[in-house]
């Protein structure tokens, strides 16, 4: 069976010598939301893995490797079923958490914070780790959510190609929408290997970024927030 493959797009805008290299050094954040053509999920998983297998292969002998050793013949394979069934599983709205909402029958009406969420995610500039920790508040309008979907959310929206100024809005925008609530505050804390592995490899510098709406715009709110991390 023959594989359909879609084209290749090139921005006749941008020259591929210079644009494209200060675009990801500089990590410039892009579109607001996930940049994805309207016929992305036509194709099944089965036939995007065959397609990355392929290309997969064709970089790895452009780069010279022997793929009839025993360790390198599977990595076309490994890494098609790694880039769809988890380090991008994000990109597809059928991984999408179902979240339940619940009474605040406590009555709690103080700020929930969940802190230190682990996430890896990938940099859309050069697909290379971004890996840190989310720290993630709201007051209840009424509702709650379970505290391990907001570590579900995370995940989702950090496990596609990224830069952090999207994931941190994708988050906060998630959580306002399924909290019915403005009141919601996400701070990111990472590192980007695109930082520290190549280009000015720098290990030591990390980034920051932060989404506030509703109460948490208030300084005084902010600061409580920030103070329990």
């Amino acid at each position: 069976m023959k594989l359909k493959e879609t084209p290749s797009y090139t921005p006749h805008s941008i020259d591929i010598e210079t644009n494209y290299d200060e675009i990801g050094n500089d990590h410039v954040a892009g579109s607001v939301d996930t940049p994805l053509r309207s016929d992305a999920f036509d194709m099944s998983d089965k036939m995007k893995k065959q397609i990355i297998a392929k290309h997969f292969r064709a970089i790895m002998e452009t780069l010279g490797l022997d793929l009839t050793d025993d360790s390198l013949m599977g990595t076309p394979h490994r890494v098609a079923k790694m880039y769809i069934d988890e380090i991008f599983y994000g990109l597809d709205p059928k991984n999408k958490p179902k979240v339940a909402l619940f009474e605040n029958s406590y009555k709690y009406n103080e700020m929930l914070v969940e802190k230190n969420v682990t996430f890896y995610s990938n940099c859309e500039h050069h697909f290379v780790p971004i890996y840190g920790k989310a720290h993630v508040a709201y007051i209840s309008s009424g509702k709650v959510i379970g505290l391990s979907k907001i570590n579900r959310i995370v995940d989702y929206y950090a496990r596609r190609p990224q830069v952090q100024e999207r994931l941190t809005n994708q988050i906060g925008n998630e959580l306002k929408n399924i909290l019915e609530t403005d009141d919601v505050a996400v701070l990111i804390d990472a590192k980007h290997m695109c930082v520290s592995s190549r280009g000015v490899k720098d290990d030591a510098s990390a980034t920051v970024t932060s989404f506030y709406s509703g109460k948490f715009k208030d300084e005084a709110v902010k600061k409580e927030f920030l103070s329990y991390l």
